[in-house]
């Protein structure tokens, strides 16, 4: 079950508040415990509080805090995106969202309001935030002096940008259609959309789409002279009374608001006569423009009235203010719960609230974004923070990365090197970290040093080592690290930055070694593309695997890609796709197919099968239709070393994918390595992973 729905629409002044609002009402009737979030809001609560915030949190007494409630204002995300700050952005809502989630039972999201300048910022934005959610979405699609063929079409549009980027759609409204119109939508929509998918048609109700007199007044930026407690008045029609009072009130309509200048008190004494009369329609409001106000008699008089619809005055002329007026748009407020009550009624007469309940309760979904992967990471490596040792404690890029593990207090770190020269580097670098909460070792002067040579030596005389070369070997960072993870003073390892892989691996496989009904160790990396996270093995470690050899790599990667949050479906490459080819190559990849379905027939697993049909859904149809792996595969196994290495860097430098590892699987316990080219964050994230893997050791 998914615990949280987002709300996007294409366009301003769709009506999201309807949604939200019957959202929310929907699910406090299934769930104790809602939260409501909008990643990007118009401006700063300073500023302009958000008033579908406000709304929401104050009409359902949700006990979430104001400043829970979104994550950045809309020029902080422009500004994050001028600076190609776009993955920070992420990375802080994505937070935000967890948080949220591990706290209440159901979330609802508000994609942001097209408020403002770039609204293709905007479009594209929503379509990355509910893509990193994993959030399953409603599109809301706004009818207004729309043609029904403008309307359908509108929606199509705005479904096909979703499901292009693999985001599941479970419904799609159309709001604010014109009654005459909304059974020809229906019918056309749900004609041609699929049939998963709820479709909903809302007409237009005028009473949730006219402002009331407070909407139009802090928007006019006025000042009120009489009936603050009648701001919530609907205003359905506006007039300029500029005319002689008869023929003026010939063009009083129902909640009708007035424009006028201040100097007109017959228009005004008159307007407010005609609310009292039960001959004349109800006045909602007056505006008096070009500043001025009534001369002191009128005002006197009006003083002297009861229940005085709202009279405001505007520095504004007459003409200016009417078109003001008319740009004014409905919003729902608080204070106004009639428009709530109804916003609320309306959501559950038109949308089939049964069948929507039932598609949240079964949504599910298995995809994983890079960043929302990242986040994982960080997340279940603080669940129970472990201690990594890194045998290369002087190279700049390991005390960088030290440094943002320790101030985010993912690990504990041991770093082995000479303690002074160590602090030099930390002060030649101007890195910011508190070596007293690094454990700095070096492995000569160390109190473990005898009783780890000693250990080395029991544990490999037999492949005649002396005590004198075991103490040789203790010397060595990668053996005295290893030694270390051994023993049980640190829970996993991580070198390579200066090291080739066969001096960080071969410790490792003289005397961790692997685990039991396991004989190969191998590696998988987490691929993290544009949109998803693939997992990519081997392709650091065994130069051409036999069939049995091969076998193994994929059930223990797709193990490793289940521990990760990716649901395995294991691809097994070659060059030729199902019967298509023979040759001795294609004939392996097949038999470690075969060996990978007796073992393991839990697993979806495909091969032999060329990387374009594993991961082109199209491809993967004509190829191989019917196949559960074809066209979505996320786990692809190479069938040599030098078509996965080469794989790899092609993917990580062509598409500018970030690819973490390689992580080592088969052994004991967890060493990993690093490519001798890494990144401060290839260190970073390597330590990560080798946490999360010693915490099943």
């Amino acid at each position: 079950m998914t615990k949280s729905i987002y709300i996007a629409s294409a366009e301003p002044y769709s009506g999201k508040s309807v949604i939200a609002l019957g959202l929310v009402a929907m699910l406090l009737g299934r769930a104790q415990k809602i939260g409501y979030f909008k990643p990007i809001i118009p401006l700063a609560p300073q500023e302009q509080p958000d008033s579908h915030i406000q709304t929401i949190l104050s009409h359902f007494q949700l006990p979430q805090a104001y400043a829970d409630t979104y994550a950045f204002t809309r020029q902080d995300a422009m500004q994050h995106l001028k600076d190609g700050r776009q993955g920070d952005m992420l990375d802080a809502i994505i937070s935000r969202f967890k948080s949220l989630e591990a706290a209440y039972d159901y979330t609802v999201v508000e994609g942001s309001d097209f408020a403002g300048p770039a609204t293709a910022f905007e479009f594209e934005t929503n379509r990355l935030i509910a893509k990193n959610l994993n959030a399953p979405v409603l599109l809301l699609v706004s009818g207004d002096n729309k043609t029904t063929a403008e309307i359908v079409q509108d929606t199509l549009n705005f479904w096909r940008a979703y499901q292009s980027h693999d985001i599941q759609v479970l419904a799609v409204v159309a709001n604010r259609v014109q009654s005459a119109q909304t059974a020809d939508v229906k019918q056309l929509l749900v004609a041609q959309l699929p049939e998963n998918i709820l479709v909903s048609v809302i007409p237009a109700e005028q009473t949730l789409e006219n402002p009331t007199v407070n909407d139009i007044f802090e928007c006019l930026n006025g000042r009120l002279l009489f009936g603050r407690e009648h701001l919530a008045n609907q205003v359905d029609h506006f007039v300029t009374g500029a005319m002689q009072v008869p023929n003026f009130l010939n063009y009083l309509k129902e909640n009708v608001l007035i424009v006028t200048p201040g100097d007109r008190g017959d228009i005004i004494i008159s307007s407010l006569q005609a609310n009292l009369s039960a001959s004349y329609p109800r006045v909602a409001g007056i505006v008096l423009t070009a500043g001025s106000i009534p001369e002191e008699p009128v005002m006197r008089l009006i003083e002297g009235l009861q229940n005085v619809v709202p009279i405001l005055t505007v520095d504004s002329g007459t003409f200016e203010t009417t078109n003001n007026i008319a740009s004014v748009k409905a919003r729902i407020t608080p204070d106004n719960s009639k428009k709530i009550q109804l916003a609320i009624e309306t959501f559950n007469k038109y949308v089939d609230v049964p069948s929507l309940e039932k598609m949240l309760v079964t949504f599910h979904s298995d995809a994983m974004t890079p960043h929302m992967f990242q986040y994982q990471l960080t997340q279940w490596a603080k669940r129970q923070r472990k201690n990594i040792v890194l045998p290369e404690g002087n190279d700049d890029r390991i005390l960088q990365a030290t440094a943002r593990l320790i101030s985010q207090q993912l690990v504990n770190i041991t770093l082995l090197g000479d303690p002074g020269e160590i602090a030099a580097s930390v002060k030649r670098l101007g890195i910011d970290v508190d070596l007293s909460q690094v454990n700095i070792i070096s492995p000569a002067n160390s109190t473990f040093y005898d009783d780890y040579v000693q250990t080395l030596y029991e544990l490999r005389k037999s492949k005649n080592v002396t005590l004198e070369m075991a103490r040789d070997l203790m010397t060595d960072v990668s053996y005295f690290g290893t030694m270390m993870v051994y023993k049980g003073h640190a829970d996993g390892m991580v070198s390579g930055a200066v090291h080739t892989t066969q001096h960080t691996i071969r410790p490792a496989l003289q005397f961790i070694k692997t685990k039991p009904g396991i004989s190969t160790v191998s590696s998988i990396f987490f691929m993290c593309l544009a949109d998803r996270v693939s997992v990519f093995g081997d392709c650091a470690v065994n130069p051409d695997p036999t069939a049995e050899e091969l076998a193994e790599i994929a059930i223990s990667s797709a193990d490793n890609s289940s521990r990760f949050g990716i649901e395995p479906r294991v691809a097994l490459l070659s060059y030729s796709s199902g019967t298509s080819g023979s040759g001795e190559d294609v004939e392996k990849v097949r038999r470690a197919t075969q060996l990978v379905r007796e073992k393991r027939p839990d697993l979806k697993v495909e091969g032999p099968i060329q990387y374009d049909a594993a991961v082109d859904p199209v491809v993967g149809r004509q190829k191989l239709p019917g196949s559960e792996v074809a066209g979505q595969a996320s786990v692809l196994i190479f069938p040599d070393l030098n078509t996965g290495n080469n794989t790899y860097k092609a993917v990580q430098r062509e598409t500018g994918a970030l690819a973490i590892g390689p992580m080592l699987q088969g052994l004991n316990k967890p060493v990993n390595d690093l490519s001798r080219g890494c990144t401060v964050d290839d260190v970073f994230n390597t330590v990560i992973i080798t946490a999360i893997q010693s915490q099943d050791s």
